[in-house]
């Protein structure tokens, strides 16, 4: 592809992804659910029909998916790629402020998917607890490796490392939180981490929402394994950020 053809593609892509039902779409299928197109015309407030044309063109620039499961038809995103894309448009999307307020809904900034990891405050916080803890390694090409502490954390858990960096896929890296304005932890070791804390019921996952909720059980395990102190609710977290901040400004 020549330049003029990448600069048309582009042009093609944010043009699809800025018309707001089709961003409702979008932003709807970032949670990994397939969603039939009733259900998606629903979730942008637009008629069957409408929705229709507007996934047939989203399909078209391949940004969803179709699957075809007898006479239902369901739509995803295409890859991970989108989903990246559009967490790091949300962050773009908001206008930077001098003291940094969340306005996400509370149950979506505390805990949420981002595509197949986990994102909010308390991914934020784990990946924090991880770097600080030094089981997490930052590296100058964007992505992390494991401590050999770090290893044997995760090995702990039941989470094959091994088999991880074997994917193709970054094993682990930062991905951009556009609530919190802060990292947390992408790649396969993530989205690991999210099907763990699913599978033993750490966080159970809403089916119409991207939002996860702490169960009582998850709150002392991911206390207790990771030696991380999770805030009693979101408005605790809330000015502990904001403290936090404020702190780092005033040593500065």
């Amino acid at each position: 592809m020549n330049v003029e053809q990448h600069d048309i593609g582009v042009s093609q892509v944010a043009a699809a992804i800025a018309e707001p039902a089709r961003t409702k779409i979008l932003c709807s299928l970032m949670d990994g659910h397939a969603r039939t197109s009733t259900e998606l015309a629903a979730v942008a407030e637009v008629s069957a029909s409408t929705a229709s044309a507007h996934l047939a063109k989203l399909k078209e620039l391949a940004l969803v998916r179709l699957h075809v499961q007898g006479r239902h038809r369901y739509y995803s995103l295409a890859d991970k790629r989108v989903a990246q894309a559009l967490e790091a448009l949300m962050v773009i999307g908001q206008n930077a402020a001098p003291t940094f307020n969340p306005r996400t809904p509370d149950r979506l900034q505390f805990a949420r998917t981002c595509y197949d990891h986990m994102a909010g405050t308390l991914a934020v916080l784990l990946h924090d607890r991880m770097i600080e803890a030094g089981w997490l390694l930052e590296t100058d090409e964007q992505v992390y490796q494991l401590s050999d502490s770090g290893e044997a954390l995760f090995e702990g858990l039941g989470i094959e490392v091994k088999d991880l960096s074997t994917m193709r896929r970054r094993f682990a890296c930062p991905c951009l939180d556009w609530s919190m304005r802060r990292p947390h932890l992408g790649g396969s070791l993530g989205a690991a981490l999210l099907q763990l804390a699913i599978k033993r019921k750490w966080v159970t996952q809403d089916l119409d929402s991207r939002a996860l909720a702490l169960t009582a059980a998850g709150r002392k395990e991911m206390g207790a394994r990771f030696e991380l102190v999770l805030p009693v609710d979101l408005s605790y977290a809330r000015k502990s950020q904001t403290y936090s901040t404020t702190r780092t400004a005033s040593t500065r």
